[in-house]
């Protein structure tokens, strides 16, 4: 996506129909000031603020939700929208950012691809007196208004002990890790967590994938299959790495189940048909990016912001699936996993 211009008034407020949960790191205090805000009629906020969002990816399902999420809060609760997408180009971001606080907006969204890498770029936001939200995942370094983001330990360990549970605690397993950012790394610290009180579980093999590289991930999981002919299981850090591992292994025809985390439409096909793609923990991107523009909306308004907002995952498996007569691509929307009735996992 190339930079644009997304301006959007929102003629109303009273999102009644968003039932706004919150359970984790400071959820009951920005469930009630979420409510309280969207319960009452004649609540709005200025209709000129302007928004910059600099997001470090918009590929995949994950970035469309993201920006989705950001679109959907500026067109509801008024003001304009400038985004400008990365595409994991992390000097790219940096100059984003430097750009946006040039134009003095009245806040900043931030969705790092490699957060420790813009640092020096967000701490400079953060002193010129700009509000900072990011999503996703935090920057090391900064103190930013408010971040939303997922329970990055708490994802991997919950592949992890899926895993741990199907295999009756013993069997040989492969990590397809993803270090590039500091808290998608926690999904593999996570993961090792649980790994390690099973003795007889072995990881066989863990491969660190770098982002924006020359090798794909199926390229990483057909290595993986080829150099461990009794593999039971893979263990990914994000979707793409077990979509594609799912097509190696179905190439393979060998009888390893793999698990994921994210979540979207795609991953939800994969994992209904019963293929080896077993599990992803769905992540809540659109919540994360609503959350930010609501909060901004909020500091704008003289408010408080909660310094860290954990949005919700699901453990989502071929049981949550089968009685939906279509693929869920708005579960990440305030209140329709409850419709689903999917359990919040984290």
């Amino acid at each position: 996506m190339s930079d644009t211009e997304i301006g959007m008034q929102g003629e109303e407020t009273g999102l009644s129909s968003l039932k706004l949960t919150r359970r984790g790191v400071l959820s009951a205090g920005a469930a009630m000031t979420v409510a309280a805000a969207l319960g009452r009629p004649n609540f709005a906020y200025a209709q000129d603020l302007k928004f910059c969002a600099s997001l470090g990816w918009t590929v995949w399902e994950s970035g469309r939700h993201i920006v989705n999420g950001y679109k959907d809060a500026i067109q509801r609760l008024g003001g304009s929208l400038t985004i400008a997408d990365a595409n994991y180009d992390i000097k790219k971001q940096a100059d984003q950012i430097a750009a946006f606080v040039a134009s003095k907006p009245a806040a900043i969204f931030i969705t790092p691809a490699d957060a420790a890498a813009i640092s020096p770029a967000v701490q400079a936001a953060v002193a010129s007196g700009i509000p900072i939200f990011c999503g996703d995942s935090y920057v090391p370094n900064t103190t930013v208004t408010s971040t939303a983001m997922s329970n990055n330990f708490g994802l991997g360990a919950a592949g992890a002990e899926y895993i741990a549970k199907r295999l009756n605690g013993k069997g040989k397993v492969a990590l397809v890790s993803l270090p590039s950012n500091e808290s998608w790394d926690q999904r593999t610290l996570g993961a090792r967590s649980v790994f390690i009180r099973f003795p007889d579980i072995t990881i066989v093999s863990e491969i660190a994938f770098a982002l924006g590289g020359t090798t794909t991930p199926r390229q990483v999981v057909d290595n993986i299959l080829t150099a461990n002919p009794e593999l039971d299981a893979i263990w990914c850090a994000w979707d793409g790495a077990a979509s594609e591992g799912t097509l190696a292994i179905r190439a393979a025809s060998r009888k390893v189940f793999i698990t994921g985390i994210d979540g979207g439409k795609q991953s939800f096909e994969y994992i209904k048909a019963g293929s080896p793609f077993a599990l992803t923990m769905a992540q809540s991107f659109y919540e994360m990016a609503y959350m930010n523009a609501f909060y901004a909306h909020e500091v704008a308004a003289g408010r408080k912001a909660p310094r860290f907002v954990i949005t919700p995952s699901y453990a989502v498996t071929q049981d949550s699936l089968k009685n939906l007569s279509e693929i869920p691509d708005n579960y990440d929307q305030p209140g329709e996993a409850l419709k689903l009735g999917w359990p919040r996992a984290l």
